[in-house]
């Protein structure tokens, strides 16, 4: 879809172009194609029946609003989620940030939108023509567009200094696919970084895989999960004391560091896997200490313990037997127990997890959890039910 294509979708014909491509979901898509072709041209039935398809993907990540909202692949793809969005709104009236906002990557508008619906006026900019005509089109389509002006312009033309906070979503997507270095970036990350000396608070969104050694000094780094499932890192600055900082959605709990190391010991009745987003964030000692466990392995983010302790940072298993990884033992020992279920799960192990589903040859009424990990760097496993909270 170009640019021309999108806003033709935008005009009343485009627009029920759009509704016929919707009630089409799930119908063969060559049928849908030809069904449209009957009234449109080849440009307008492609653009209606991508965005179609891309409203029915995005509504996992913005709800009822996705109906309404315009896509792009990528812009879909690197898009925030709105709970994610909203948790950042919400920081800023907690910081009591100023109410205008520059968003200096905008892409299709998802974080701008949530700003603007928290009271904020932003001024966005995207450097992609399309992208900045779908983030105004979504701007207008949920009644915000007098809060939010999007021009077409570089992330470097934009003057933090005169705003009260700045936001910044860098594309991570190249030619040739994601990236994971900042540099690569776009805008490269010494760019970025310019953007966020001049700022008086910036937000910066980044990979949650980002290298610690980009994160500059001044910042707080904090890592978000939603569901158990880590979304997103982002680098304040001006919002809080520098450091790690770990954030759980729905439920907002919040973990920051404190410095506190995790002791080892020899694996105990019940075993804890930490929240990616405290795993990211190196929080794995601040989550052992709430549970009052250990390390099996000073390497790995598995916690050991002896008593059942209810945290919504970690999942609780309790540990029915621990072998040396043995395929053979393992098969026999899940057999005993009649398991025919398994969940498999691994940190430090380089077992193919699928291969290991099929070889275990299982058959069984009852379920089990495999931990496939290292203790005290010997491949081992762990079998496990899953503990009720306390």
């Amino acid at each position: 879809m170009d640019l021309d294509a999108f806003t033709e979708l935008l005009t009343p014909r485009g627009l029920r172009a759009l509704a016929e491509a919707e009630e089409l979901a799930g119908a063969d898509p060559v049928a849908a194609a030809t069904r449209l072709r009957r009234t449109y041209d080849a440009a307008l039935t492609s653009a209606a029946l991508t965005q179609a398809g891309l409203r029915e993907r995005a509504a996992a990540k913005f709800g009822a609003d996705a109906a309404r909202m315009f896509f792009t692949p990528h812009g879909l793809e690197q898009s925030t989620r709105a709970e994610v969005a909203e948790h950042r709104a919400r920081r800023l009236a907690e910081c009591g940030a100023g109410p205008r906002v520059a968003d200096a990557c905008c892409g299709i508008g998802g974080d701008f939108l949530a700003l603007a619906r928290a009271g904020r006026t932003v001024e966005a900019v995207d450097a992609d023509p399309l992208t900045a005509a779908v983030a105004r089109a979504n701007a207008d389509a949920l009644g915000l567009g007098e809060r939010v002006t999007v021009r077409v312009a570089d992330a470097a033309t934009v003057r933090p200094e005169d705003h009260d906070v700045l936001f910044a979503d860098p594309a991570r997507r190249g030619s040739r696919g994601r990236t994971f270095d900042p540099m690569s970036y776009s805008p490269p990350w010494p760019v970025v970084l310019d953007l966020l000396s001049r700022a008086r608070l910036a937000c910066l969104k980044v990979a949650p895989g980002i290298p610690y050694e980009f994160i500059p000094a001044q910042a707080q780094a904090e890592w978000v999960s939603y569901k158990g499932e880590v979304k997103e890192a982002a680098l304040w600055t001006g919002a809080g004391e520098p450091g790690r900082r770990a954030t759980l959605l729905p439920g907002g709990h919040t973990l920051t560091a404190t410095g506190v190391e995790a002791g080892t010991g020899p694996v105990g009745r019940y075993v804890y896997e930490p929240d990616g987003a405290a795993v990211r964030a190196h929080l794995v000692g601040e989550v052992a200490e709430l549970v009052g466990g250990w390390l099996a392995d000073p390497m790995i983010a598995y916690i050991s313990g002896d008593e059942p302790v209810d945290t919504p940072w970690a999942a609780r298993y309790e540990v029915v037997e621990t072998l040396p990884f043995s395929l053979k033992r393992l098969r026999a020992a899940l057999r005993a127990r009649r398991v025919g279920n398994v969940t498999i799960k691994k940190r430090g192990s380089a077992v193919d997890i699928e291969r290991l589903r099929g070889d275990l040859r299982l058959s069984g009424e009852e379920s089990a959890v495999v931990i496939l990990t290292r203790i005290m760097n010997k491949p081992s496993v762990l079998i496990c039910r899953p503990s009720r909270p306390a």
